[in-house]
């Protein structure tokens, strides 16, 4: 995703709205959140942490959305396998550690290192109040998709197979953040190119796939799929593999600013998959048997994304999501920041991919993303390599969430927990 590896929270906004937004900003009134026509990211790999999923339209907060109970009002919380999630604990502890709240609870926990069950139980009841989470109708099941990171094979010279580039970011591509206009438009960003006098949309995939953008210099590797480099920019950072045996790591460095649209849900409604069969598996089956035809397919979603070479000095290390630490598999989770905070421990109770199977455990709100925009709300990082994918891809399920915040420590007044 994001990204580091998941990039924080991009929205993307029409040109229209835009204009509308910025005339607007001089005057006495207050602009609400504009909304958006969004592609249905849910029949591609369970939208991951990235920011070319766009976020579904702000729904009023009714009730509030943190709510204090007690642990033994927590679904699961006695087979959560708490201590398998100390390393993520302590990975968030590097950096809360500084923030008051914090300290006192991330110095006693990393004296623990490698607790057993009870220990780490113990510790976490003794230490943290847990906070329901809820939705704005009320209710306190939301949904839960997952997400991975991707491993391709590639080269850093154009050379058969490798034929299909990963771009860094073009000279010419322009970023405008609106909350300099306007305070309401906080996070918004506007991407661009100048023609002329004007600002205008910076060119779609297909235009960039043409050479009409550019790119030309700009290629980091080449690799051996275009559906496998599509999913990497839908999953914001992944891996390369090169011939001579290393491994290199990119992720997410910049977008085109534009939206987001499902080639799962074209091709259903092209009836070429049923959509109860649309995923990521049946994605890749599909350009596999239709190889004439992916360029169109992935024309269809305008979104592209740029990528930066990142460091790989642990190569059994995750990537590197919002919050600035690696991702653990299976441990970390993206969050909507505005009500849980990043480093936060996180209670979540769901199942497993395509089963009624419980999957019940405590994780690390570590990263954040564009999709991700509801107070029960969680992607799931399942880890790298096809086999993670896979799980990913049948990740989208209901599920419940606690958040884990230091005694004495309470949600601001907004409904978003305070850092």
């Amino acid at each position: 995703m994001s990204s580091q590896s998941s990039p924080a929270m991009i929205e993307h906004m029409p040109w229209s709205i835009l204009a509308t937004a910025v005339l607007l900003a001089g005057c006495a009134g207050t602009l609400g959140p504009v909304g958006q026509g969004a592609g249905d990211c849910s029949l591609l790999a369970g939208c991951p942490v990235c920011p070319v999923c766009p976020a579904p339209p702000a729904v009023a907060q009714r009730v509030n959305p943190l709510e204090a109970v007690d642990f033994a009002a927590i679904a699961g919380w006695k087979n959560g396998e708490q201590a398998a999630a100390w390393p993520a604990l302590l990975a968030s502890c590097q950096a809360l550690r500084f923030r008051e709240a914090w300290r006192g609870v991330c110095a006693r926990a990393m004296e623990l290192r490698s607790p057993t069950e009870e220990e780490a139980r113990r510790f976490l009841e003794e230490q943290f109040t847990p906070w329901r989470l809820a939705n704005p109708d009320g209710t306190v099941d939301g949904l839960v998709t997952g997400y991975y990171e991707p491993v391709l094979r590639g080269s850093r010279t154009k050379l058969e197979p490798f034929v299909f580039p990963l771009y860094g970011p073009p000279d010419d591509l322009l970023t405008i953040d609106l909350s300099a206009t306007n305070p309401e438009l906080r996070g918004m960003r506007l991407r661009g190119r100048v023609d002329g006098k004007r600002v205008v949309p910076y060119y779609s995939r297909a235009e960039i796939a043409r050479g009409t953008a550019s790119v030309a210099g700009k290629e980091l590797l080449w690799v051996d799929d275009p559906i496998e480099a599509f999913f990497l920019q839908v999953q914001g950072s992944g891996r390369v593999q090169l011939a001579s045996g290393e491994t290199l790591r990119v992720g997410y460095a910049d977008q085109n600013g534009h939206p987001f649209q499902s080639i799962g849900r074209f091709l259903v409604d092209r009836g070429e998959l049923k959509i109860g069969e649309a995923s990521m598996q049946s994605i890749k089956a599909w350009a596999a048997a239709n190889p004439q035809r992916v360029e169109d397919l992935l024309d269809q979603n305008p979104s592209f994304v740029f990528f930066r070479e990142l460091p790989l000095a642990d190569p059994a290390s995750g990537p590197v999501g919002a919050f600035g630490v690696p991702l653990l598999a299976g441990r970390s989770i993206a969050v909507d920041t505005r009500y849980v905070p990043l480093g936060a421990p996180v209670f979540l109770a769901t199942t497993f991919p395509a089963s009624t199977t419980p999957l019940t455990r405590l994780v690390l709100a570590q990263d954040a993303g564009g999709a991700i925009r509801n107070p029960v709300r969680a992607d799931f990082f399942w880890g790298s390599g096809a086999e993670a994918g896979a799980l990913a891809g049948r990740t989208r399920q209901q599920g419940r969430m606690w958040a884990l915040l230091p005694k004495g420590m309470k949600p601001s007044s907004a409904g978003a927990a305070t850092p």
